[in-house]
């Protein structure tokens, strides 16, 4: 008979988390290293407790949770994360973490015969509150002391600063890296945060690629002046360059190629008065594409029509990029373990990339990784909006559930 999640459980699970961090207006406010973070892991914390399971910290708040088992074997992972962008959904990272936790106990409760261990993974900072993939990154690169110092919040706020406060977290920020081979294969389930399934009426998602990402802080200077008695032939405007340079970025993106992407969320204008001419105008940029060397090119391609918006507008620009995550394949071993857990379930299923970054993709450069994904309501994600039907998550978890004992047992 195939081992099943408890259905009653994850639901449970997976609705008490939304309940952390809800916010009156919609959605839900979860930054990575906030207060209600905080409360999400001593939830986390106190589901393992109940479940008996071993709960270990990092230096930048990554938790891995195992039952106690004797073989000297590198472990199986599963997991995701469990913060949310601002006014974010209840299923992205929540699904992936609470779907992992399950399958972890389903396999102590029941005792199956394991050749190695399977660990519930939750990671810090997926959303990039401080950097992108900031937790799953420092177990598969690591961070200098320098960069940890250079990283900063949404609000300006320091990583170090958040740190020191921060009980979830155990030993250095610096010392988290772990070496390749140290784990066997992990596994993520996410929702598609797309339309493609739910349009096809597929169950599953086996996710073939992941998404390259890069970002850049973009500031365009100008010089404060008086509102009303500086003639608008003489001012320099960094907001106005600034404006000029975002309507362009659909273009760039279209040149580049029919996957690329490119994002603006985030404008901080200074000094910030309705009657003063803004001297600073600092835009944070998001953008990606399947392909390394297309990445490459609309990197290059944003920088260099902000270099000529502001020589066109009288301004001058710094350009300041994140250090890339590149395109990541993912393994098809495991992706043939998860299309035959599918099929073994009855469940419909197709090959697909992934549009948007996940931690499997800094995990693949430590184990063969693979990621399955389920069926977005409309495709929405990022939004109070996100949503995907219970029967579906089950459907997810007890694919992940198979797909983990197979490669425990292999």
């Amino acid at each position: 008979m195939t081992l099943r999640v408890n259905g009653d459980r994850l639901r449970q699970d997976l609705a008490d988390l939304a309940g952390i961090g809800a916010l009156e207006s919609g959605g839900i406010g979860r930054t990575a290293f906030s207060p209600a973070d905080a409360r999400a892991r001593e939830w986390y914390w106190s589901r393992c407790v109940a479940a008996g399971l071993d709960l270990r910290l990092d230096g930048l708040g990554n938790m891995v949770a195992q039952a106690p088992h004797p073989a000297d074997l590198p472990p199986v992972w599963t997991g995701s994360h469990i913060d949310t962008v601002p006014h974010g959904g209840a299923f992205d990272g929540a699904l992936g973490t609470v779907a992992a936790l399950e399958c972890v106990r389903r396999l102590a409760e029941t005792g199956v015969p394991l050749r190695r261990p399977v660990c519930s993974v939750v990671f810090s900072d997926e959303e990039g509150n401080y950097g992108h993939l900031l937790g799953s990154r420092g177990l598969s690169h690591g961070y200098t002391a320098d960069q940890i110092a250079a990283l900063t919040g949404r609000e300006g706020d320091r990583l170090v600063d958040a740190l020191a406060g921060w009980t979830w977290a155990d030993g250095s920020p610096t010392r988290t890296r772990i070496p390749a081979g140290s784990v066997h294969a992990f596994v993520e389930l996410h929702i598609e945060q797309g339309p493609k399934l739910e349009a096809a009426g597929v169950d599953i998602g086996v996710v073939t690629s992941i998404v390259g990402l890069g970002g850049a802080v973009v500031e365009f200077a100008g010089r404060a002046d008086h509102a009303g008695t500086t003639p608008m032939s003489l001012r320099s405007d960094a907001l106005l360059a600034a404006s000029a340079f975002l309507i362009e970025l659909p273009e760039v993106a279209a040149a580049v190629g029919p996957d690329s992407v490119v994002t603006c969320g985030l404008i901080q204008v200074e000094p910030g008065g309705a009657n003063v001419v803004p001297a600073l105008a600092a835009v944070t940029l998001d953008f990606r594409d399947p392909d390394p060397a297309r990445l490459v090119m609309l990197e290059r391609g944003i920088a260099g029509v902000a270099r000529r918006i502001a020589d066109a507008t009288g301004v001058s620009v710094t350009w300041r990029p994140d250090e890339p995550i590149a395109p990541m394949p993912l393994a098809e071993p495991v992706r043939d373990v998860i299309r035959h857990s599918a099929s073994e379930l009855g469940l419909s299923h197709v090959d697909l990339p992934s549009g948007a970054g996940h931690d499997s993709q800094n995990m693949a450069h430590l184990a063969p990784t693979g990621m399955i994904f389920i069926p977005s309501k409309d495709g929405r994600s990022h939004s109070p909006a996100e949503y995907t039907d219970f029967a579906d998550v089950e459907r997810g978890a007890n694919v992940l559930l198979s797909t983990v004992l197979t490669l425990a047992t292999s």
